[in-house]
């Protein structure tokens, strides 16, 4: 791989994303901090990084839509220099609900976003890393939720079935691409302190199933960011297709 790393971290002007594009710009990566609504978060999250020395810039896309996909892998392309590290952590989820009451448009949009976005910065990335492309290698972290595992009953489904087409999206993607030296790796966060329970309809959710968690509390995004750094640094060299749930032990 190149010395000089480059990554794009989806959905980076908050949360999860926010705190895995600052850890990275301290570890020696130049950042394309991604957003699609968010701009002034963005651009906080920009600042918070050059403020520290590093490089970053912020580049709107929405990743459910190819043009806008492509268009940021080019951006990156001219303005940060050969990719190496890709986060697909951009994500959306909706209002609690039964099954009963969810709708083609609500089901739709979620996929879009959450499956076939990560699918299409899968492709751009590997056109960049992969031996057979010309690339040097690369990393890829895909952010799932233990709601792959658990289903999440009576709230999001839709959500949790997105989630686990980016499980499934890892394993195959992970042997397709090993040879070429892209590693392809998975984070599930768990009940982690983020502005998305509100999203959903519920902002103090966390409160109320923190006693069905084994370690008894919610997660950091910085422990989630911690472990998507371990799975992209050379520290994780001999691992690919593999999981991290950062669960609390759910």
């Amino acid at each position: 791989m190149n010395n000089e790393r480059v990554a794009i971290v989806t959905g980076s002007s908050s949360g999860i994303g926010k705190t895995t594009a600052v850890l990275l710009s301290q570890n020696g990566y130049k950042i394309c901090v991604n957003f699609n609504k968010n701009i002034n978060g963005a651009k906080t999250v920009v600042d918070i990084i050059k403020h520290a020395g590093g490089q970053a810039i912020a580049v709107k896309a929405d990743i459910s839509n190819e043009n806008e996909v492509v268009e940021m892998f080019n951006i990156v392309d001219n303005e940060l220099g050969t990719l190496t590290a890709l986060v697909n952590n951009a994500g959306i989820l909706f209002t609690q609900s039964s099954i009963e009451d969810l709708n083609e448009s609500r089901i739709n949009t979620i996929l879009h976003t959450n499956v076939t976005g990560a699918i299409l910065c899968c492709r751009e990335a590997i056109k960049r890393m992969s031996y057979r492309n010309g690339g040097n290698g690369g990393s890829i972290v895909n952010v799932s939720s233990v709601a792959s595992r658990l289903g999440s009953p009576g709230e999001y489904i839709d959500y949790a079935v997105s989630k686990g087409a980016i499980d499934t999206l890892t394993i195959g993607l992970a042997q397709e691409v090993a040879a070429q030296g892209v590693r392809v790796n998975c984070v599930r966060p768990g009940f982690i302190y983020t502005e998305m329970h509100s999203w959903g309809g519920e902002p103090n959710r966390i409160e109320r199933v923190k006693s069905k968690i084994p370690m008894q509390r919610g997660g950091d995004v910085s422990e989630v960011a911690n472990a998507i750094y371990w799975l992209l640094s050379e520290k994780s060299s001999f691992s690919t297709g593999i999981f991290i749930d950062v669960s609390g032990g759910k």
